[in-house]
């Protein structure tokens, strides 16, 4: 009888064991933060050490001037030919101190882009003297101008209003730069999930905005995403002779119909990918037709200080067709989502990465000398 007991539930208590070893290694309270699950896919990994083709990166932020010279090596090691630096600060005359620094390294490699104190804009006749400063920029080699996202959304006038990105006093700056022949640059609204719902367990940046709640902007006095569009596009039809590139992929990559419909509204009106490559890379058959359809609109930009490998996953994603992997290197984390390249043709890569930036840039040489 003792043998049968043994036997009958000796199994019974192997397995109860077996199963109380391997819950103990679960855990029911692991919190999504935490959670970073290792893909047990097997796929190609195609590595990238230089571009195809010498490349411009048209947005790009380098506010610590001493690191100059590491930008440098770090776009060298990269392939990368010049990269732009938006950080041109009209207030306090920063412009003077990135044109010294940048161009005292090379002229060529450094593109700085001026960018206006909106501070100053109940001042009387605000848009001609912006202008003005703007000009004097020019002169003295700035190629561009930028206005950031908080025009529109978090900048306001001595009254506390907010001011409008298609704000009549403004005229005077975009009209000038058709005039000088140099672009806008200009990012306007933030991702769809920042401003179109709540942060719940349905928005898909949950953990971003979780960890930079200042940019969940759903249920605030900001205005919609839709109303910051209209403006930014207003301004676009009104300033024709004005070349406009819409940051980010016109700050709506989720949804390239649209932004196909504005390309083809304003023929004044380029592109750039910079920070979107998460956005492009998860809808990759979507991506390929729209960039080879309108290849001659897109720009190549980061929005990542100069890195390179930080650059070599944009060429990957752009050269390859690489399966399911990481876009966060290439800029930050955004959502947890994995991406899939596009191996974009010869020409289209040719023109994303140079030939379109330099006809924009070419503008100036034809029109100011």
């Amino acid at each position: 009888m003792k043998k049968i007991f043994i036997k009958r539930y000796g199994f019974l208590f192997t397995c109860f064991i077996s199963y109380a070893i391997a819950t103990s290694a679960q855990t029911s309270d692991l919190r999504l933060v935490d959670w970073s699950p290792k893909s047990q896919l097997v796929v190609k990994e195609t590595k990238i050490i230089k571009p195809k083709y010498p490349v411009i990166d048209i947005h790009n932020h380098l506010r610590d001037l001493s690191k100059a010279e590491y930008y440098l090596k770090e776009m060298d090691k990269a392939g990368v030919w010049m990269c732009a630096n938006l950080d041109g600060l009209s207030e306090n005359d920063l412009y003077k101190e990135n044109l010294s620094v940048y161009h005292a390294i090379s002229r060529e490699r450094f593109l700085v882009f001026f960018s206006p104190d909106f501070s100053r804009i109940d001042e009387t006749g605000f848009g001609e003297k912006e202008a003005e400063r703007l000009e004097e920029a020019v002169r003295m080699g700035a190629r561009g101008l930028q206005i950031y996202k908080a025009l529109g959304l978090t900048l306001k006038d001595k009254n506390g209003k907010l001011i409008r990105i298609d704000d009549p006093r403004i005229d005077p700056i975009w009209a000038k730069c058709g005039e000088l022949g140099i672009p806008v640059m200009i990012h306007s609204s933030d991702p769809k999930a920042f401003h179109d719902g709540p942060v719940d367990k349905y928005n898909e940046r949950y953990e971003e905005l979780i960890a930079n709640p200042a940019w969940a902007y759903f249920n605030t006095n900001i205005p919609s995403k839709e109303d910051l569009l209209d403006q930014r596009n207003r301004v676009i039809e009104r300033h024709p002779n004005t070349i406009f590139i819409a940051a980010h992929m016109a700050n709506l990559a989720e949804d390239l119909d649209r932004v196909a419909l504005w390309l083809e509204k304003y023929p004044n009106l380029y592109i750039d990918i910079d920070a979107r490559i998460s956005e492009l890379g998860r809808q990759p058959y979507t991506a390929r037709k729209f960039m080879i359809k309108y290849q001659d609109r897109i720009l190549f930009a980061t929005d990542t200080q100069p890195n390179a490998e930080a650059y070599r996953v944009h060429y990957r994603f752009l050269e390859t067709d690489d399966e399911f992997f990481d876009p966060a290197p290439a800029h930050k984390f955004q959502a947890r989502w994995m991406i899939y390249g596009v191996y974009l043709p010869d020409e289209v890569l040719e023109k994303i990465y140079n030939k379109n930036a330099i006809k924009i840039l070419n503008r100036y040489k034809e029109e100011i000398k």
